[in-house]
């Protein structure tokens, strides 16, 4: 089956080449300008993100949303039970797919989320009767901040250098840890707290990036956070200054977007309102707020779809975070062995946002019959490739027999192992690598 897909993708390369020589500038460069194409629905880091215990999921997705209680990760003092919870990721609605998780310890309507070890020690928690009722622990009290911090430190220890895991919201605080218990203001964390469970998960994940809900205080000085809004677009940019991007416009981290992932939660169940009759202002709340994805509720979870419905749903998610489109490729035709190589790429990220891990950008080559016979890593980093037009060059050194080499070209998935990121062209593919050319080697 390898073998009869690389021969077609073979066969769509040597029409592209016919194209590509025509266009070319000089003898001695071959220049691949491929057409454009609507990019994948499951590039990795971008696009729905879905509970996988919420019903079918009718749409293609690349992560899935865990939410976790405290008590659960470690219902005795300092004995974390990590390898349970990943157990519960082997769904089938899970299987091959990235993590972005939430630890909480007040869910409303749900049973409280404290440890008991906590709670006889002395931690006090006051009864509440909003959203279904629940127990808000006092977040300020010193046992539980201590509390806290080591927890955090022990997530970073088992997740800061795991693959599989895209991005973590901070949580911990507040009604299903999303940084408040409005109305009841009372019952908040005061400020202190919060910058120091933010300085814990800065500490305890330096390569991870990391969500919260709002851009206050010691959030708002940092330009290094991401940001979630839990009502995307009902409440992302609605006027009021308690929306969304006002706050992050009001402390100056609307630009965060550069270099920090932003995304979250649509209204749950507004689907159908917001790729229905208010679709123009989903597309405009995505564009100002910069979305890489939506999640965990998200229109993948909404039954009974139409043509309609999906034909948006495909457009916000090649719109959300980067699409990558490759406009041009240079390189010389012929290469004596043991000589080098000069490979320009030019691009554009047509989407509203970058790719936010330095993943590294290989160029591969095959041999006849498909083989992998050698591959280059670039010290491009992606995190640089904003939305917009973008380029970068890499030197390779082919030492390989002569022949006639496919050229592919594929960013690395370091949980996978492999290419998994697409581009956004008519191009054939094969194991994760896009096969853009192909080039001579002589002796």
């Amino acid at each position: 089956m390898i073998r009869t897909l690389f021969t077609v993708c073979c066969a769509m390369l040597s029409t592209l080449l016919m194209l590509a020589t025509m266009a070319g500038t000089s003898a001695d460069d071959v220049v691949i300008r491929p057409q454009p194409k609507a990019g994948p629905l499951d590039n990795p880091l971008k696009g729905w993100c879905p509970y996988t215990n919420a019903g079918p999921i009718e749409q293609p997705y690349s992560m899935v949303f865990q939410y976790i209680s405290w008590r659960e990760l470690e219902p005795v003092e300092n004995d974390f039970r990590f390898e349970d919870w990943e157990k519960t990721w082997d769904t089938e609605a899970a299987s091959g797919k990235h993590i972005i998780f939430r630890v909480y310890i007040d869910y409303p309507s749900k049973p409280s989320g404290l440890p008991d070890w906590l709670r006889s020690v002395g931690v006090k928690e006051t009864e509440y009767q909003n959203y279904g009722g629940g127990q808000s622990p006092d977040y300020n009290d010193p046992q539980m901040i201590a509390a806290m911090e080591r927890l955090i430190a022990a997530l970073g220890k088992r997740y800061n250098e795991n693959p599989r895991i895209a991005f973590i919201q901070l949580g911990l605080l507040g009604y299903w840890g999303e940084w408040h218990t409005y109305p009841k203001s009372e019952l908040y964390a005061s400020p202190e707290t919060e910058q120091r469970v933010i300085d814990a998960y800065r500490k305890a994940f330096p390569d991870k990036q990391l969500m919260v809900r709002y851009a206050r205080d010691h959030a708002g000085q940092q330009d290094w956070l991401g940001f979630h809004d839990d009502m995307f677009p009902e409440d992302t940019d609605n006027g009021e200054d308690w929306s969304f991007l006002a706050g992050l416009r009001r402390t100056h981290r609307d630009n965060n977007w550069k270099r920090a992932i932003i995304g979250g939660e649509m209204v749950p169940g507004g689907a159908r309102k917001w790729l229905g009759a208010d679709f123009s202002v989903t597309r405009s709340m995505l564009e100002r707020s910069h979305f890489s994805w939506i999640g965990p509720y998200c229109p993948a979870l909404t039954e009974k779809q139409d043509e309609t419905f999906r034909q948006r749903s495909e457009q916000l998610i090649r719109e959300m975070g980067y699409e990558y489109q490759i406009t041009e490729v240079v390189h010389p035709a012929e290469v004596q062995s043991g000589e080098t190589a000069t490979i320009v790429l030019r691009a554009k990220n047509t989407g509203v946002a970058p790719f936010y891990y330095p993943w590294v950008c290989e160029w591969a080559l095959f041999d006849q019959a498909g083989k992998l016979v050698m591959n280059h890593q670039t010290n491009w980093d992606i995190r640089t490739w904003l939305p917009g037009s973008f380029g970068a060059e890499t030197t390779v050194r082919l030492n390989l027999k002569p022949g006639t080499y496919r050229l592919g070209m594929g960013i690395r998935d370091p949980w996978q192992n492999r290419p998994a990121i697409q581009f956004a062209n008519d191009l054939p593919v094969t194991n994760g690598w896009t096969m853009v050319s192909e080039v001579r080697v002589t002796n």
